[in-house]
């Protein structure tokens, strides 16, 4: 195969991702706490090129994901089980393998009085175990996480910091220590909102402008593997004509 279609080839595939990964975080702009994945750029060089044997080896590839955490806009939803985060830090729930992480802190009350997350998971509390409110009784949250009710604290958010680096994706809007020697730390100067949510960190309209950008590159990309293959055809063609 000649350069110009694996260059060409290369790209498509690049592409390719770069296309999944902008349609998933279209299909989350709308989801609470949802954070944005991005793609990083490079260029695969052949051990050929590394010893100088051939000047035509370097492809463009994909070469890692990463997610961008930047926080989203809060919105006010008024009920009392939202809650929203402004500075670092995650929200802890108890998941079925282990401690899960989200900014996405849609609660609710379970029928045995438990607070849990949208797909049931207890939220945890600071200092281990999990909340439980009285059913009817309002609920007041306040900056630093403290649940209380009656005048009394029922308990205080887990909120939780992470380096960089230390949280991989588990679904939805979930995130797990990326390995064992991942430590944690109690987030710093981070404030917690009562009767609000945040919203994902996806920009619709720019996301919008760079799947067209995408498009296009793709479109010129399968045309360039068209005009390869055409290319071959004829030389072939030349190289099989009689006389020639």
């Amino acid at each position: 195969m000649d350069a110009l279609t694996v260059s060409a080839a290369s790209g498509l595939r690049a592409r390719m991702e770069s296309l999944e990964m902008l349609a998933n975080n279209l299909a989350n702009a709308a989801t609470g706490g949802y954070k944005a994945d991005r793609e990083f750029y490079s260029l695969y060089v052949s051990p050929e090129a590394e010893d100088g044997s051939t000047p035509a080896s370097t492809l463009p590839v994909v070469e890692r994901q990463w997610t961008d955490f930047s926080a989203g806009s809060l919105r006010v939803t008024n009920n009392p089980l939202d809650v929203a985060l402004a500075g670092r830090g995650f929200l802890a729930v108890e998941g079925p393998s282990g401690p899960l992480y989200t900014r996405n802190g849609s609660f609710r009350l379970a029928a045995d009085g438990a607070l849990v997350a949208s797909e049931g998971y207890p939220v945890r509390a600071a200092g281990g175990g999990t909340l439980r409110l009285e059913p009817g009784v309002p609920v007041e949250i306040l900056p630093d996480g403290t649940v209380r009710q009656r005048g009394q604290a029922a308990g205080r958010l887990e909120l939780v910091d992470f380096s960089a680096g230390g949280l991989a994706k588990r679904g939805n809007t979930y995130f797990q220590a990326a390995g064992p020697a991942v430590r944690t730390a109690t987030a710093a100067g981070t404030q917690v909102h009562q009767g609000k949510l945040e919203d994902s960190n996806v920009g619709a309209p720019e996301s919008a402008v760079r799947l067209v950008s995408l498009m296009r590159q793709f479109e010129m990309l399968q045309k360039a593997v068209s005009l390869g293959s055409e290319m071959n055809r004829r030389a072939l063609e030349e190289v099989a004509r009689p006389g020639s």
